[in-house]
């Protein structure tokens, strides 16, 4: 007989016997029947979750917390612009104003060089108000206690007594402050 006869019918070399069968491991079987509990892999995956949440807010607490630091920061530096926006033409204004005290020290002589002294001290006054309306001093340093953060000390000499000890003797050069900033310390002799 043919299989076109009976094309109903198996072939038997492709049938499974029992003594064919593939055999399954007691022990796989188990594995496969003890499979991860789905509730485990969503609480694994929800802690996961959780630790990344938190990360992420610590990162834009942190973010958050340095954006006003800077605005803090940008704060401060803006109005230290605007407090000493002048010191650097005080700078510039001073050896100016040094040249026109230097001009004042000269003896005049006759009724010309009297009246140009006059010009030059009214212009010196004139400067040196409007210094002080911007918040611009002479530091006193003559008979002062030497303080390094206002004084340059170009010279030392010897004390005539103890409470000059320490104390600035002489100006060679008048020193500024604007506001709270030392713009040029004054250039004095120091006794020791």
């Amino acid at each position: 007989m043919s299989k076109e006869e009976f094309p109903h019918e198996k072939d038997l070399k492709d049938e499974v016997t029992p003594d064919k069968a593939p055999k399954k491991d007691p022990k796989a079987a188990s594995k496969e029947e003890v499979k991860e509990d789905p509730a485990k892999d969503y609480e694994k995956e929800i802690a996961e979750l959780s630790a990344k949440n938190k990360d992420l807010e610590d990162k834009y607490l942190r973010s958050e917390a340095e954006i006003q630091n800077m605005q803090a920061r940008y704060a401060k530096e803006r109005a230290q612009l605007i407090k000493y926006e002048s010191q650097s033409l005080a700078k510039e204004v001073l050896p100016a104003m040094d040249n026109l005290e230097r001009a004042l020290a000269v003896k005049a002589d006759d009724e010309a060089a009297k009246q140009l002294q006059k010009g030059v001290q009214m212009t010196l006054d004139s400067l040196v108000k409007s210094m002080k309306d911007q918040g611009i001093t002479e530091i006193k340093a003559e008979g002062e206690t030497f303080d390094p953060a206002l004084h340059q000390a170009v010279q030392t000499v010897a004390a005539e007594n103890d409470d000059q000890k320490d104390h600035v003797v002489k100006v060679l050069q008048k020193g500024y402050q604007y506001k709270d900033r030392t713009l040029r310390p004054a250039m004095v002799v120091v006794a020791q």
